[in-house]
């Protein structure tokens, strides 16, 4: 068994990298990570230090990326708005992760009626487009980061949960599943020694994409005025305040912009890559 495992590792990894563009995605993530946990000690300035003498400055050797219109220097704030848009969106797809692994596993172990009415549930959530959702629910609760870690893990977690589903139909009909039923193992033990551990690659793919998502998210809403609130440093509220300054400091708008590019560009990547290197239906080569 051990055997088994080891060299199933081994043909993930040597999928991995042979995948050029999943290499590069994981790099970039990896990269992403870091810059958001070692912000304080990346960071040259204090990205919420107000200088008005050094008001709307190009890119210089003092000022890498340049300053704002409050004086504070545009690098720091995009290092740490890599912290603050990672933060958000780690807690929100761990929470959308758990919760539609849950209700994936339910519906697709015990099938029948609640399958039918779980799955209802999750169309009428699945039939409102993203981004809209996520618009309402804050607006309904209000601007702040718990109510975009609230609006982001609602509108994600329906996908968890069809995959969950998906992975659990599948799973329960095998072979060591019926054994464990034989032997008198409940439901609950079954769901969680069995089903889930075998559906959690779909579901680590998944996972990779939402994140893209979520960043994208936190970026839209805070850029319209309903996620993170001024002066916390997050890359759609730097492009809000950015928008009135484009034609005389472009740099504004092209840092935080390249940031939020680059960051969704390596989750979606390594997230496609990660889907390949684990799909059983590729042959090794």
């Amino acid at each position: 068994m051990r055997m088994k495992k080891r060299t199933s590792s081994l043909i993930i990894l040597k999928r991995m990298a042979r995948n050029k563009g999943a290499i590069f995605g994981l790099i970039v993530v990896l990269l992403i990570v870091f810059v958001a946990i070692f912000a304080p000690v990346i960071a040259p300035k204090d990205p919420y230090k107000q200088d008005l003498l050094a008001s709307l400055e190009p890119p210089s050797w003092k000022h890498p990326f340049g300053t704002d219109v409050f004086g504070r220097d545009v690098l720091s704030r995009v290092i740490y708005g890599a912290r603050t848009s990672l933060s958000i969106s780690s807690l929100a797809v761990l929470i959308a992760f758990i919760l539609g692994a849950t209700v994936g596993t339910i519906a697709g172990y015990f099938g029948g009626v609640l399958d039918e009415v779980l799955m209802r549930i999750l169309d009428v959530l699945m039939a409102f487009p993203d981004i809209l959702l996520a618009i309402a629910i804050v607006a309904a609760l209000g601007p702040g980061k718990i109510n975009l870690v609230v609006a982001i893990a609602i509108y994600s977690f329906p996908q968890f949960a069809r995959v969950m589903r998906a992975s659990a139909l599948t799973i329960k009909s095998s072979e060591y599943v019926e054994a464990a039923k034989a032997i008198g193992e409940s439901n609950l033990s079954i769901m969680v020694r069995y089903v889930l551990p075998n559906a959690l690659a779909p579901l680590l793919v998944q996972a990779t994409l939402r994140m893209a998502t979520a960043v994208l998210t936190i970026s839209g809403l805070s850029f319209l005025g309903l996620g993170v609130k001024p002066p916390e440093a997050e890359w759609g509220t730097d492009l809000a305040m950015a928008r009135v300054y484009l034609e005389i400091a472009p740099h504004l708008g092209i840092f935080p912009g390249l940031a939020l590019f680059i960051t969704v560009l390596g989750f979606n990547l390594f997230g496609d890559g990660l889907n390949d290197a684990l799909n059983p239906r590729l042959k090794d080569r």
